[in-house]
């Protein structure tokens, strides 16, 4: 099955051919290059009012993805031991289809994060953490919607949304300015909660590596061998920011 793309989402923007995406994530490589040194002469951009609506925006957009993974996955019936694709042209499925197209979209929109950073001239946190983790979801998440749109892939997506609905709540209320320092205490525990998802993800995608399930064992591996990267990326971001930050 892996091998041959859904016929319900294979003609969908940005996923009927590779080139799209690919030429999105050749721009965003050039973005990170190339913006730096264009903005190395010009004044730094607050951008207060765009991040405010940005976040808020992207606070809705999480919150509904969550809502739609969740209702849809309730309804029907997914088990979240072992969920096969409903290739079917169903409601259901149909409608679990298109909310995994609007994660892959998230995840277009989400290079904002790294555009407003540059025009912010806040180089430092373009790191290759953030770049790695910006870009690389791009094409998972492509081959997510082209191949396998739904079964245990709506598990990653709805956890992420999840995670994303605090994140981007953390962001609107950082671009309020100083003032509101005081109020991101939680910081620290955003990140747990993101080393939680992925800890959770890596349990959901490796133990179909082990049972008889028939959704493609290569998109779990791959899942599994990517969260870990991830894992460990986001591990050594906790200790440098909060362990030996602090000593």
């Amino acid at each position: 099955v892996f091998c041959f793309s859904d016929p319900r989402t294979d003609q969908w923007p940005l996923v009927y051919s590779p080139l799209p995406v690919t030429l999105v994530f050749t721009s965003y490589l050039f973005l990170v290059v190339l913006g730096p040194s264009c903005m190395r002469q010009r004044r730094r951009l607050e951008l207060r009012a765009l991040l405010l609506t940005y976040n808020m925006a992207m606070v809705a957009l999480s919150s509904y993805m969550f809502y739609e993974f969740l209702v849809t996955s309730v309804l029907a019936n997914y088990s979240y031991l072992c969920q096969p694709v409903d290739y079917s042209r169903s409601e259901l499925g149909m409608r679990m289809a298109r909310v995994c197209w609007w994660f892959f979209f998230s995840k277009v929109i989400e290079l904002l994060d790294t555009v407003f950073l540059i025009l912010r001239k806040k180089q430092e946190q373009v790191t290759f953490l953030h770049v790695y983790h910006h870009g690389s979801m791009l094409f998972n998440w492509w081959s997510g919607v082209k191949y396998v749109p739904g079964g245990q892939a709506f598990f990653v997506g709805m956890l992420n949304s999840f995670v994303h609905i605090f994140m981007y709540g953390y962001y609107a209320l950082a671009s309020l300015g100083p003032r509101m320092r005081q109020h991101l205490w939680w910081k620290r525990y955003l990140t747990i909660l993101q080393l939680c998802q992925f800890v959770a993800i890596a349990a959901h995608s490796s133990y179909n590596l082990f049972t008889e399930c028939p959704f493609p064992h290569g998109f779990n591996t791959a899942v599994f061998l990517y969260i870990l990267s991830l894992l460990a990326l986001f591990l050594r971001f906790y200790y440098r920011t909060y362990v030996r930050g602090k000593q």
